[in-house]
């Protein structure tokens, strides 16, 4: 089946566009893990260990999905996520945002990241490929 105009690609109905994931990592060897892992199961990841530097990259609004660790230097995790959830400061933003910690947290601060979070993983209870399977199920 050819295209319908020029410049378009076919793509077979039950093909899946690639998702793009946005890592935003400090631990070099965790954030490689999850690359690879990632990479492999198809999706288009991009790696940051940067506070700053990672929220510029969420603020283009270019990806789907974001691994948001909460202990990353000039910028903590938990700042970058109330800056891309203001209105004021990040204006729209399509990408689910998935908090990746293995710190352990006063119930109540949980439940207000979670409340603004898409979803909240504790790093040392799952796999690379768990955390695959994990976003896999994101719509």
């Amino acid at each position: 089946m050819q295209p319908d105009q020029p410049g378009q690609t076919f793509q077979p109905a039950s093909a899946k566009p690639t998702k793009k994931v946005l890592c935003i990592e400090d631990e070099h060897f965790i954030g490689e893990l999850y690359k690879r892992a990632l990479d492999n199961a198809g999706y288009a990841t991009t790696l940051e260990v940067d506070g700053v530097r990672g929220l510029e990259l969420a603020q283009t609004d270019q990806f789907d999905i974001i691994l948001l660790d909460l202990m990353v230097p000039n910028l903590t995790g938990i700042d970058i996520l109330r800056i891309l959830r203001d209105p004021t400061k990040t204006a729209h933003l399509k990408a689910k945002i998935i908090i990746t910690t293995n710190l352990e947290q006063r119930e109540d601060v949980r439940q207000d990241i979670e409340k603004q979070a898409d979803g909240y993983i504790v790093k040392a209870e799952l796999t690379p490929r768990e955390i695959v399977e994990f976003l896999n199920n994101i719509e």
